[in-house]
């Protein structure tokens, strides 16, 4: 069985057991999460069930770690105007354990 649930504004695939990337949280590392907002669930048997907009039922996760990606690089170049603005960022995420998930 999986969920579809929505953390942080994005919508990730919840399976029990699993480790997921979620967008940067507030959450200190070892605390627990609870996602409220479960979007779908599809059980073993084939069965979805659709909320409108949320279904009951919710998903129990632990925060794991709070990371960074590679840096992207950007570059602004306007040609034979001499004019280069370089730039970038490294996007931060949070890693989240679920633990189970209770519909």
């Amino acid at each position: 069985m999986y969920a579809i649930g929505e953390v942080a504004g994005a919508q990730i695939k919840l399976i029990a057991g699993t480790t997921v990337r979620v967008p940067k949280l507030s959450q200190e590392v070892g605390s627990a999460l609870k996602v409220e907002k479960i979007l779908m669930s599809v059980a073993d048997d084939g069965s979805v069930k659709v909320g409108t907009p949320y279904l009951e039922g919710s998903a129990d996760a632990t925060v794991v770690d709070h990371l960074r990606d590679p840096k992207i690089f950007l570059l602004h170049k306007k040609r034979r105007k001499g004019y280069i603005k370089q730039g970038g960022h490294k996007q931060p995420y949070s890693m989240i354990r679920i633990n189970a998930i209770s519909l």
